[in-house]
This record gives C-alpha cells, structure tokens and sequence, in this order.
C-alpha cells in the first residue's frame, strides 16, 4: 500500500517540479533575454558597415555562418553548459567567481576576515570537498600580493565594462527600435526626430526604475515572448521566401570562405557579429533570480531556435536585397505586419535596457561591500524577490551618460564599436576566472582549466582584437567609461584599506585597559554605548580618544562592527558573532554583523533589541560552559559565539511590549529627552521604533552573577542607547610621494565628502548618534 501511494505521490512530484521550472523559465524571458533577443535590430547592418565592395551571397553566408557558430560556442557551450554550473550558492557573475576564489585560496585584499566566517552554512556548496588544496600554483598565487592586487583590479575592471553596458545597451536597443520610423510607411522622420524620441524614451525609463524591476520584468515577460516567436515566424518566412540556400551556410566551410575573400575587412566585422551574443553574460549575472535549469531550458527551447531562423531569414533577404543592408530588420519584415513588429521591437528593447541596469546596481552593490565603491543609498524594490535593488545615484549618473552618447553620437554603428568591446571584454574576464575555478574550486587539475582557457579565450581573443581595431570610431567609449570607475573604486579600496590599516596599527592595548579597573578610570553613566569600528579584534583609538576628552563613558560597551563576507547571503540566524572584551565586571562585550555581498542593510528598527537578546544568550551560554569546566573566570580576548537572533530561548530574558503595562525597571532617561525624543518621532512622519522592554526571568536556576550581569543589561537598556561613531579626517602622512599624497589628500577626500555618510548607511538614528574627531595620518 505504501508503495503504491509512493508511486502515485512521485509523478504529482515530478509535475509539481516541471511546473515551477516552466514558470522560471517564463518570467526569465522579462529579465535575462531581453538584451539578447533584440540583437538582431542591428547585428547585420553593423557587420556589413565597412564590406561595401564585397556585395554578394558568399560574403552574406559567410557572416551568417560565424553569427550561427558564435551562438553556439559562446552562449550555448560556454555559458548554458559549462559556466552556469559556476555558482557561488545560486548567485553567479563577476563577483560570484571572484568570491568563490576568494573563499577557497587567500586571495582576497579584506584584512577583516576571521576563521568563524568559513562556519557560515553559506560559505562552502554543499557537497564540496572542505579539504584545503594544496599546488605550487596555489602557493604561488596566496604568496604575491601584487598577483592577488592584480586579480581585484581585473574583477574591477570586468565590473567597469559590465557599467559601461549599463551606458550603451539602453542607447543602442532603443535607437536601433526607432530607426523603423526612417523607414516606409511612417513619412520617413529624419534622423534628428528618432534622436529626440529615443532621449524621451530613455529618460521615461529611467525615471520609472526606483518603482523596481519586478514589476516591470513580470509584465514583459509575455511580450518577449511574443517578440522571439514572431522574428522566428518572419525569418522562417524569409528562408523560403527569398533563398533557401541560406540552410547551406550553416556549415563552417562559408567562414574559411568569407576569410579568404573579404581578407583584414572580414576580420574588422567581427566587432559587428559580436553583437549577436551581446547580452549573454546576464544568463549568468542574473542567474540568483532564477535557477540555472530554468535558465537552460529558456535558451535552448526558445531563444536558440528563435534567433537562428531569424539571422538565417535576414540573411536570405539580403542575398537577394543587398541595397537594404542599411536597416535589413525592418525591410525584411512583411508590410502587414510592419508596425505590431515596430512597437514590439520598442518594448522589447525597453526591456532590454531595463535587465542591464538592473545588473548595473547588483554590480554597485557588490563593489560596495567589497570596499570598492563610495557609499551610496541602496533601496530593495521587492518584498519577494531578494536582492533586487535600486541606486538613485546610479540611476542618474547612467540616464545622463546614455543622453550623452545618444545625442553625441547618433550613429548605431559607432555605438555598436563601443558596445561590442564592453561585452567582449566582461566575457574574456569571466573566462579567465572560470579557469582560476576549475583549478580551486573544482579542485581540476590544470589540463581542463587551460583547455577551457585556450578554446574560448582564443575565440574572444579573435572578437576583442577586432573590437579594438574600431577603438578610434568609438570603441574608445567604454574604455574611458572604465577608467573613470576603475580610479573611482581604487581610489575608494586603497583609502579605505590605508584607514584599516592605521586602526589596526593604533588600536588599544588589553593591557592598558585592565589597569584602569572595572570603572576604566572614569565616570560610567547608565545607558548602553555602541561603539563602530572596522576592527574584529581588539579596541578601536577613537574609544582612548573619547574618554581622553570626555571622562565619562555608559554602563554597558558594546563595540560593534559590520563586515562584509565574501558569501552572496549571510543567514539571519548567523548574522551575530557575540563575544567579551577584558573581564565581566568591566561589561564590555563585542558585536560582529556580518553580511554577504547581496545583502541588503536595511533599517531593522529591532537592531538594538536583538543585540540585547544576543548579549544576554551569550551571557548565559559561557556561564553555563563556565559551570561545566567548574570556573567562572573571565574569557579570552578574540573568542566569538555564533548567536541565533531568532531563537529567544536560554537568554534568561523574557520580552513584551512596553504597552502591556507591565511594571519593569523604572527607566532612567529624564522627562525633557523622553519629550524630545517624542518630538523627533513626530517630525520623522510618526514612524517611531517598536517599544518593547525586557525582564529577567525569574528561575531559581540562574546563577546570582548572571542574573547580575542581566539586570546591569537592562538597566542600562531601559536608561537608553548612544550610537558613537569616527568622525575622520584621512590625511597621508608628510613623507608621502605625489602619487599618494594625490590619492588620500585629494582623490579619496573628494569622494568622501560627496558620497554618504556612515552614519546613514548604517542606519543610526539621528537623536542617539555621537561623532567623534579622529585624523588619520596613513
């Protein structure tokens, strides 16, 4: 019986399981595809640009053979099957390889990184071998820090290009959309016209993304679809219409035939046949919205086939129409059917241009937790779908540069130069990468890892050094789009490290402090002090720089830092590391937030209860390690506890809402700040923190000194909490070159004083927050 009821149970399974792949695979279409199937707006008429005098079937198959073999290698091989498999935890692009590497040789730059980070349930795949390989080529690698500085500035410089996609793929999908208004049936608007529509088109959109892209991608999902099923509908139309023959050229006999008639000219319009795969590197950026199957099932069912039969029908059309290369798309299609195809192609590149600058924030974002990047506002757009985000800054600073290049250059084909080298360059970044993983995370050995390397490297090596031929017609665009962000981000990380660096150097001794006594050797006033710093051991110069002018200090330390881990996500019930600074009489305690680079910080208005709850679980759980080696003496410095933020059992505590009236520890603050704290809730829009207070469980069991311990906790929680925080001043040090001195004086001020506060990206509240003046002499 039981077994029947298990084979009926596992086809409703299977169907459930198909279901939910068809339903991801759907919805991918909004998102991932929409840059890749609008390429065939322009990818002939780029390729034919500078092949004038070879005007003739041979040279139209020849370029139809190196666009089908394009598809098939790079998309398909490549990505599909082999670098979708290259997930860090679901999450994939750039970053994902980049921290894969990190987490599995010491290659990364951030000093901050501790042995309990690799306990994260996140940090390691399931079903990965944990045992630390060990190779010359590993050695080698973890011993040059100049090799391992090299290896961020390539991500970076990947991560640039992928911005300066953000620029061109919204100018060139939306000119290339409205070029059919040059054409028949319209009047015929001049260039000038298109121009100004494209500029409304990309500001409307732009000025639409901070409502989020979910919304958006769910509703064009269908209109992707119907777009790919039409312009496979057409070119399968055209095939028998104009030539049948073009099914000869998908043979890779016409490419060693268009080389040998078309000779540096056929090479120089690879730059043009590149376009058709511009747009891949988002199955793999996007790739944590959806599941890699979903994504596989999408390509190979109906991009694959869909994009085929069209580049194929545009090709036999220009065998036979070879005056039309001009705009072969919108010629090839059927009069009847003209302006469906023209507001579907609009729509379709709308969404195009809207999946890149998605992956435009998500890369921002995870420049920012790297250190990489000057801080910024982050919004999270969806309630259900994790990760997707909005940057105001970004969104602006993109909308400005795409109105330039649109006005500046007018000219699809100088777009798609620049366009074309932006893509090319993130795809030879990835693959270099994706070697680097084959070694260290698949633990290959390095025969594979350089196979992959030579086969696809070559073949982008081919595409990148036809890119840079067109550097001068405006290649030169995204290059200097990179250099700009590429000195922004080091400019950022170096100043950024120089700042660790010095709080390292100069931070207190644990000598020093257990002279001062339990009282620190000044006044300790009731309330909680949160401390920020960057440093996880230790405590920070700007604490002995504190009580220096200000001998007065609360009843309860608490020394908070918020660190990056190079893991996507961070569980929220792994989030706290909890651990004692000096003896228990002093009550100082540490607190480590960790977060993934897809993490969003957002406002948690229940931060400073789950720090008290945290405290109090890690008070009762060393006691109770305490009772079992049976002494109760002080911990060592630097020991850290994972402490479950949702578990509220075996902290001693019990928490209820200060509205249940229940009589508690008489709160210490004085009637004036409870007013004008009243006052600050009211002017903040009435959107006041939730008001819950804490008492100690009355059980007999509790040790007296833990119940001490306890009732100093709340006491000190009820009288309030201060949020102090480094007000710095970096300055290089006086025996510094030029270089340096330009770097921290100028180049690092400057984005200091124009990005955003630490204050605000870590949420502190205004009315508790106290800054503290520190220069750095780095």
């Amino acid at each position: 019986m039981d077994e029947e009821i298990g084979a009926a149970a596992a086809p409703q399974g299977q169907w459930k399981y198909h279901k939910a792949l068809s339903l991801l695979a759907f919805q991918s279409f909004g998102v991932v595809y929409g840059d890749l199937s609008t390429s065939p707006l322009y990818v002939f008429k780029s390729a034919l640009s500078g092949l004038d005098k070879y005007s003739d079937e041979a040279t139209v198959f020849g370029l139809l053979s190196l666009i089908f073999w394009t598809l098939t290698l790079i998309p398909l091989l490549k990505y599909v099957i082999i670098v979708l498999g290259a997930d860090d935890n679901g999450e994939g692009g750039t970053f994902a390889l980049y921290s894969l590497l990190c987490r599995h040789a010491k290659m990364s730059l951030l000093p901050n990184q501790q042995a309990a980070d690799e306990e994260l349930s996140t940090y390691y795949q399931p079903g990965v071998d944990r045992t630390a390989m060990s190779s010359p080529f590993k050695r080698f690698l973890e011993k040059h820090k100049k090799l391992r500085t090299c290896l961020l500035l390539f991500v970076l410089f990947g991560a640039c290009m992928v911005i300066g996609d953000g620029v061109l793929t919204p100018t060139i999908s939306v000119l290339a959309a409205l070029s059919g208004l040059q054409d028949r049936g319209t009047g015929g608007l001049g260039n000038g016209w298109v121009v100004l529509i494209a500029c409304v088109v990309l500001v409307g959109l732009f000025a639409l993304q901070h409502r989020g892209t979910h919304r958006v991608a769910f509703v064009f999902a269908p209109i992707v679809v119907l777009w790919l099923l039409s312009i496979g509908v057409i070119g399968l139309y055209n095939i028998i219409r104009w030539n049948p023959r073009v099914c000869l050229a998908l043979s890779p006999h016409y490419i060693v035939k268009f080389f040998k008639i078309t000779g540096r000219d056929g090479w120089i319009s690879l730059g043009g046949v590149l376009l058709a795969v511009t747009g891949t590197e988002a199955m793999f950026a996007d790739l944590g919205h959806f599941t890699a199957a979903s994504i596989r099932l999408a390509f190979v069912g109906v991009i694959y086939p869909c994009l085929v039969l069209q580049y194929m029908g545009q090709a036999a059309f220009l065998s036979k129409n070879m005056s039309d290369v001009h705009d072969s798309f919108y010629l090839s299609i059927p009069r009847t059917v003209f302006w469906p195809m023209f507001v579907l192609a609009s729509l379709a590149a709308i969404v195009g241009s809207q999946s890149i600058i998605s992956a435009t924030f998500s890369i921002v974002k995870q420049c920012l937790s790297l250190g990489c990047f000057p801080r910024v506002k982050v919004v999270h757009t969806s309630r259900w779908i994790y990760g997707q985000i909005y940057i105001p800054e970004i969104n602006w600073i993109l909308m400005v540069l795409c109105l330039a290049v649109t006005v500046g250059f007018r000219d699809i084909n100088i777009i798609g130069n620049a366009y074309g080298l932006a893509c090319i360059t993130v795809m030879f970044v990835t693959t270099w990468l994706m070697a680097l993983v084959i070694i260290f995370v698949w633990k290959k050995n390095i025969l594979p890892a350089l196979s992959f390397l030579v086969f696809f490297g070559s073949i982008e090596g081919a595409y990148l050094s036809a890119s840079f031929i067109k550097v001068p017609q405006g290649g030169w665009t995204p290059i200097a789009l990179a250099f700009v962000f590429m000195f922004i981000m080091y400019v950022w990380h170096y100043g950024t490290r120089r700042k660790y660096l010095f709080d390292l150097q100069n931070k207190v001794s644990m000598k020093w402090i257990l002279t001062l006594g339990p009282s620190l050797g000044i006044v300790r006033v009731p309330g909680i002090g949160l401390i920020y710093t960057e440093l996880v051991t230790g405590v920070p110069a700007i604490f002995s720089h504190f009580v220096t002018n200000l001998p007065a200090f609360h009843q309860i330390l608490v020394f908070v830092c918020v660190k990056s881990v190079p893991v996507p996500y961070v569980p929220v019930d792994e989030r706290y590391l909890i651990g004692r600074i000096g003896p228990r009489q002093y009550r100082m305690y540490r607190c480590i937030v960790r977060y993934g680079y897809k993490d969003v910080q957002k406002d948690d208005e229940n931060f400073e209860n789950h720090l008290v709850m945290s405290i109090a679980k890690f008070i009762q759980m060393e006691a109770e390690e305490a009772a079992s080696s049976g002494s109760y003496e002080s911990s060592n410095e630097g020991r850290m506890a994972v402490i479950h933020t949702t578990d509220a059992t075996g902290t001693g505590l019990i928490m209820r809402d200060s509205n249940e009236g229940t009589s508690l520890t008489r709160s210490s603050k004085s009637e004036t700040l409870q007013s004008l704290q009243s006052i600050y809730e009211q002017e903040s829009g009435g959107l006041s923190r939730r008001r819950v207070r804490f008492q100690v469980a009355e059980e007999e069991q509790i040790n007296p000194q833990v119940r001490d311990e306890l009732s100093d906790l709340l006491e000190a929680k009820e009288a309030g909490v201060a949020y102090i925080i480094g007000h710095s001043y970096v300055k290089a040090r006086k025996n510094s070159n030029f270089l340096k001195s330009f770097a921290i004086d100028y180049a690092y001020s400057f984005l200091r004083k124009n990005c955003r506060g630490p204050s605000v990206t870590l949420h502190i509240p205004h009315i508790s927050l106290i800054e503290v003046g520190m220069i750095y002499y780095v």
